[in-house]
């Protein structure tokens, strides 16, 4: 072969290459939106043709938990992860002064869903992922195609003693309450939410965590002592959450870790209350489940998405 032939071959072979990496939908990729003053970071995989799948995080973490998860997900489904404000790597717009209230949270992603065009979505929702996808729900119960909820709570039985911090401040918002609220944001009390109630903790990677910590001291402890404050919010709306579970039955899974120190099973075994086909599944760890058991949780979540609504 002379070299204006191997040369043709070489860039034959290099635009396959390019041809098979634009159709690899497992690639996720990384942006950010403005969004109602707010520079939204997100993380987005598979075919926007597929259907969507939105994947809402909690405290002490971010997009990032669904890091090993997406990949997965992308094979079949179009899947969108946002960093909610005051986590990861979204932040506020300079000169926006924003209330850090768990009703903005939910209007900041909605009005993203809006902007992205996602007309119908499924939910994986995670602690605070849960209360912003409940008011999603509510408002837009039309877009709802299934719902996955992994330790993300929506009935009063499912809060543990674990919150008696948090209920005093709801009863009583004093200053000195509040200040009480700030020891959930150190190093130490992320790391435990991590490790707690998990049988081998050599399993769970420091990253999480340590990005987790990175971003309060980044965003600032007032920002999440606010969300915690206004968690009470969330409480109080759980009879509209109930009500849209009964008129609109969505599929729904509960999987959850069942050493959850914060969110009880009894949280997970609700939901079947006001939404008899709810499926109910338990994992044995503690909260940040996906952690330890991400491949069953992946599985499980494929399985039921499958039977649940048409790729």
């Amino acid at each position: 072969m002379n070299t204006k032939h191997m040369l043709l071959a070489a860039a034959a072979l290099a635009v396959s290459v390019s041809a098979k990496a634009a159709e690899d939908h497992t690639v996720v990729r990384y942006q950010s939106m403005d969004v109602e003053g707010v520079s939204l970071f997100y993380r987005e995989a598979g075919s926007p043709q597929a259907p969507t799948v939105l994947l809402l995080h909690g405290f002490g973490a971010s997009s990032y938990m669904f890091r090993d998860l997406m990949p997965k997900l992308a094979e079949k489904y179009h899947v969108v992860a946002p960093d909610l404000p005051g986590f990861g790597q979204t932040t506020i717009k300079p000169g926006v002064a924003f209330t850090y209230s768990f009703d903005n949270l939910a209007s900041v992603i909605d009005a993203f869903t809006v902007a992205k065009k996602l007309e119908r979505y499924a939910m994986y929702v995670f602690d605070y992922g849960a209360p912003v996808g409940w008011r999603l729900a509510v408002k837009n119960p039309h877009k709802i195609t299934a719902i996955v909820s992994q330790n993300g709570n929506g009935y009063e039985e499912g809060l543990s003693e674990g919150w008696a911090d948090m209920r005093k401040a709801w009863a009583n918002p004093t200053a000195e309450n509040r200040e009480a609220l700030r020891k959930f944001n150190t190093a130490e009390m992320l790391k435990w939410q991590y490790t707690e109630g998990v049988e081998d903790t050599s399993v769970i990677a420091p990253e999480p965590y340590q990005l987790a910590h990175a971003a309060v001291e980044r965003h600032g402890v007032d920002a999440q002592m606010d969300l915690l404050l206004d968690y009470g919010s969330n409480v109080k709306q759980y009879s509209q959450l109930h009500q849209f579970f009964r008129a609109k039955q969505p599929p729904l899974l509960a999987i959850w870790g069942d050493k959850d120190p914060f969110f009880l099973p009894a949280g997970a075994k609700a939901f079947q209350r006001d939404n008899p086909k709810a499926e109910v599944q338990f994992v044995n760890s503690g909260h940040f489940a996906i952690e330890t058991h991400g491949k069953e949780i992946a599985a499980a979540m494929l399985e039921f998405l499958d039977r649940s609504i048409k790729p």
